[in-house]
């Protein structure tokens, strides 16, 4: 790839102002789990309320992300994006002035699933300048900005320690504050921006089969690893019984895997095929969880947890190297569901940790439970979906290239 015919094709500054809003908004997002072990010894939480706290975020960015998609298709990515970050602010601020309670934190983190919603309108933002060649990477790029997490998972837990973990929730509305000033300056929506689309053409797209083939596979890859992240600073505490401040550091050194690899993953899929690329990261995802439901030391632990996120942090990549290729026109609402259920996914896993360890004393089930529903079960499905896009996304995008998918006059959506 010549990276400088890619930054000519695209606009580099509206690139950069989807990663940072993507990446301040998910070191929001993921507060609550990454402040988890200081929060939870003040009210006295069970394992179960532990897991259900740290998923409600995701459940918030869920929803939130149907709607942000639909805005940004029919107000414009850039405004979109600028009514989310503003709204991030409220939960914020209750959290650093009102939250004292349990159910006050499940209110908080439903509300910061504005912050979850970001998905919903950076990708879309930064799509749009690119041409199909260099979907996976531009995507991947403003995808990375999930790298906030392990901003949150770094210096959560440690000012936490110092200030208490509601002055968080404080300082975290200057880099949101300034990451929107600088969205406002420089990102731009490109100037092929389609028309506002009638709802009716929306419920269109949920009657396409591959729109839910792709909910399941990216409910997978990011749920598994936003679900993961928000939870593992719980899991190193619990399980290792590490500081909270180490159980951050082990936390982060697992995030930053999946959030620095998952451009590289978009780029392997522009390169060899998203379809061939994810088969392989599913099966790799599959094996670093079925080590871990061994219950292995801390050291085997950690480089098992880092494997695997990295496994799932390319493969959010691959997915949405496939997702502009089938739905070019419908990017934008696509995204938002595409990206709700990737939410979603994100819920489920930490709320069904945290029960099966309350239920079970350990946390080898869950892990098992993942490594069949997911690695495997995402391989078999992706298989399944993939016979359908034979000669239209599997043989143009490993042969030609994604081009030559889009140039196809048959390829479905387009």
């Amino acid at each position: 790839m010549n990276l400088r015919d890619f930054r000519r094709a695209g606009h580099a500054p509206t690139l950069l102002a989807a990663f940072l809003y993507f990446d301040v908004s998910f070191m929001v997002w993921l507060l609550p789990g990454a402040l988890a072990n200081s929060i939870v010894p003040e009210f006295g939480l069970s394992d179960a309320q532990k897991g259900l706290m740290v998923a409600v975020p995701l459940l918030g960015g869920a929803v939130l992300r149907l709607a942000l998609g639909l805005l940004a298709d029919r107000i414009g990515a850039r405004r979109a994006g600028l009514l989310g970050m503003a709204t991030t602010t409220v939960p914020l601020a209750l959290g650093w002035l009102w939250a004292d309670s349990f159910p006050a934190m499940i209110l908080v983190g439903l509300l910061l699933g504005a912050a979850g919603a970001s998905f919903a309108a950076a990708l879309p933002l930064a799509s749009r300048w690119y041409p199909p060649r260099y979907q996976g990477l531009a995507m991947g790029i403003a995808g990375a900005g999930n790298s906030g997490t392990a901003l949150a998972t770094f210096f959560g837990p440690r000012i936490a320690a110092a200030w208490g973990w509601h002055a968080v929730f404080g300082l975290a509305l200057l880099p949101l504050l300034a990451v929107m000033a600088f969205f406002w300056l420089v990102a731009r929506d490109a100037p092929d921006q389609p028309a506002p689309r009638p709802l009716s053409a929306y419920a269109d797209v949920l009657r396409v089969g591959d729109a839910w083939w792709f909910c399941l596979l990216y409910g997978i890859t990011f749920g598994g690893f936003v679900g993961l992240a928000s939870f593992l600073n719980v899991f190193f505490l619990s399980r290792y019984g590490v500081s909270a401040v180490e159980a951050g550091n082990f936390a982060t050194l697992c995030v930053v895997a999946g959030s620095i690899l998952r451009p590289f993953g978009g780029h392997l899929a522009d390169r060899f095929g998203g379809t061939r690329v994810l088969m392989g990261l599913y099966l790799a995802a599959g094996a670093g969880l079925l080590g871990l439901a061994t219950s292995p030391g801390l050291f085997a632990g950690t480089a098992l947890l880092f494997a695997t996120m990295a496994s799932l942090g390319m493969g959010n990549g691959a997915v949405f190297q496939l997702v502009p290729m089938r739905f070019p026109r419908e990017i934008g609402v696509v995204t938002g569901l595409v990206g709700a259920a990737g939410g979603f996914g994100g819920f489920l896993l930490p709320t069904a940790l945290g029960t099966l360890r309350q239920l079970t004393g350990g946390f080898g089930l869950g892990f098992l439970a993942f490594a069949l529903l997911g690695g495997l079960g995402g391989a078999t499905a992706l298989a399944y979906a993939s016979r359908g896009w034979r000669g239209i996304l599997v043989d143009a995008a490993e042969a030609d290239g994604p081009a030559a998918a889009l140039a196809r006059p048959e390829a479905p959506g387009a």
